[in-house]
């Protein structure tokens, strides 16, 4: 969901749990989301569901800076994956990730979330690497785009 420009001092609320903003060359958009900030959400991630909302999506959450990669085993739902290191910047978009693939999806190294949405959706939107996200999970004292 893109932020008209009569919204733009909604962006600058306090953050919330379950809510990512993402600023670009494109403008802004808002995505409302859920956490896998533990090993078990994150195993189960957005497996088995038939459909998300436009404006929706699961945001990975790690502890750590590393290397992650991602699949699709039981995923139904074409997914977007944004690949965050951790001051909010994407490092790397997988886009229009196929359904039900094992085949593993790198994002690189560096990494401390990975925010998935439909897929398709970051190229009608115009996200692109150096975009930047806006969440409290995200150190806020080195944060590209701190709450």
């Amino acid at each position: 969901m893109l932020l008209w420009p009569g919204l733009a001092a909604v962006a600058f609320a306090a953050c919330r749990d379950d809510t990512v903003w993402i600023r670009g060359e494109f403008g802004q958009a808002r995505f409302a989301v859920e956490i896998a900030d533990d090993g078990e959400e994150r195993a189960l991630g957005l497996m088995h569901r038939t459909e998300m909302a436009s404006s929706a999506g699961m945001l990975f959450v790690y502890p750590k800076p590393g290397a992650l990669s991602f699949w699709m085993r039981n995923t139904l739902i074409e997914l977007d994956m944004l690949f965050v290191g951790p001051t909010g910047v994407v490092k790397h978009i997988h886009h229009r990730a196929v359904p039900l693939s094992e085949e593993p999806i790198n994002g690189g190294d560096g990494l401390t979330h990975v925010l998935e949405i439909n897929g398709g959706m970051s190229r009608l939107l115009g996200l692109d690497v150096g975009d930047q996200l806006r969440h409290p999970s995200f150190d806020q004292s080195i944060a590209a785009w701190p709450c």
